[in-house]
């Protein structure tokens, strides 16, 4: 019996909206492929079955507001209206609390996507992608509503702190290993280094060059922060190193229009300055209580990005 024309159409659209959906996932970490994104579905769901669960749905509805607004085929399919959906759901499930989270996790991965399309627009003519902004827009917003709105409940682990009563505490065990994997494992809010070696398994399945600028990304931030002087803590936790990996991985090769030796020196110096401006960023946002998220790899990509504009040859 032949296949009926109206399935056959329905399974294609869903077929369509679940690799733009994973595609969405992977463009977390600036890559364009569906089993990329599978596996770090995978990798979210072995750490936490919700974390998994809210990461497709966050995808999937940014997507689908890419493909319902009218918004460019091509930008959808690539899954451009999908990544800041996947880190805002990720980020407010795990800084909101109450029984109403889910709700409110979901409404921001739906303001996420409208947000990247007027960014986009706004951008358009600057030739400086948008990267994780909206995400970081939305999340921020939210934590800071938090304190007037009694509906959303901040969760226990953001405290705002007095900067005149703070101290930089260096001891802490040195385990390069586990900074190693946790690096790349903090892109998605994990901080286990079992997920974290499954995600770079991720990235060396889309590209060896992707893999081997994440490692040499997060490998600069470790030996950078620790020779700075950092909080041994928040070193081998890979909070110094996720932005890193982001920005070598941008800056070398997804927006690289240099010869090859230059653009791996530019990756590898604009990794090195995502450690200062992560302390800075960091200190500045003490007393709010927020966490920096990517908004160091989001400033060093732009001041490599922008000063190419005027600087070619940088």
């Amino acid at each position: 019996m032949p296949k009926n024309k109206n399935a056959t159409l329905t399974e294609g659209k869903f077929l369509s909206l679940m690799s733009a959906s994973l595609k969405g996932i992977s463009q977390v970490i600036l890559i364009e492929n569906v089993i990329t994104g599978l596996i770090i579905l995978l990798s979210l769901t072995i750490y936490s079955y919700y974390l998994g669960l809210i990461a497709l749905i966050s995808a999937i509805i940014g997507t689908l507001i890419g493909k319902l607004g009218g918004a460019d085929e091509d930008s959808v399919n690539q899954g451009l209206f999908g990544y800041n959906s996947v880190l805002t759901g990720l980020a407010l499930t795990l800084l909101l609390t109450g029984a109403n989270q889910w709700i409110f996790v979901l409404i921001g991965a739906a303001v996420a996507a409208i947000l990247t399309a007027a960014m986009m627009h706004f951008m358009k003519n600057t030739g400086i992608p948008i990267l994780t902004l909206p995400f970081i827009i939305v999340t921020w917003f939210t934590l800071l509503v938090s304190y007037r709105l009694e509906a959303i409940q901040l969760s226990a682990s953001l405290v705002p702190q007095d900067l005149a009563h703070w101290e930089l505490n260096t001891a802490g065990k040195v385990n390069w290993l586990e900074g190693t994997f946790t690096g790349i494992g903090q892109v998605f809010f994990l901080d286990n280094p079992y997920c974290g070696a499954l995600l770079f398994i991720a990235v060396f399945w889309a590209s060896w060059k992707f893999g081997l600028f994440a490692i040499l990304g997060n490998a600069v931030a470790l030996l950078t922060s620790y020779v700075l002087g950092g909080e041994h803590s928040l070193i081998f936790m890979g909070l110094y190193g996720y932005n890193a990996i982001l920005t070598s991985l941008a800056v070398a090769l997804v927006f690289n229009q240099n010869r090859k030796h230059i653009a791996t020196i530019s990756g590898i110096s604009a990794a090195c300055l995502t450690v200062p401006i992560t302390a800075s960023v960091t200190t500045w946002l003490l007393p709010y209580g927020l966490p920096s998220l990517t908004m160091p790899f989001i400033l060093s990509t732009w001041i490599f990005l922008g000063a190419k504009k005027v600087l070619p040859n940088l």
